[in-house]
């Protein structure tokens, strides 16, 4: 059974299984709350086979800082960790 993690997480149970792939509690949260969050995702390439200019490109579209400065493979680890 999943921990109620307040009123914030609206589905428990999804963000008990993202937090345990290694998501953070923000980008967890965020997915769980999103409204039909289980119909969608699982269509963007995976961040190894992406470009260096497109992964810079949701780097700076999710704001994450020091991006200018990230090679590739720090980009998708950054993403990752968002």
């Amino acid at each position: 059974m999943a921990k109620n993690h307040g009123p914030q997480v609206k589905d428990d149970e999804q963000y008990e299984a993202l937090r345990d792939k290694g998501y953070s509690k923000e980008k967890s949260a965020r997915i769980a709350n999103s409204k039909g969050a289980e119909k969608r995702g699982g269509k963007a390439k995976q961040y190894e086979v992406r470009t260096k200019k497109s992964l810079y490109d949701e780097a700076k579209k999710v704001g994450i800082e020091g991006r200018s400065k990230m090679s590739k493979s720090e980009l998708a680890e950054a993403l990752r960790n968002n």
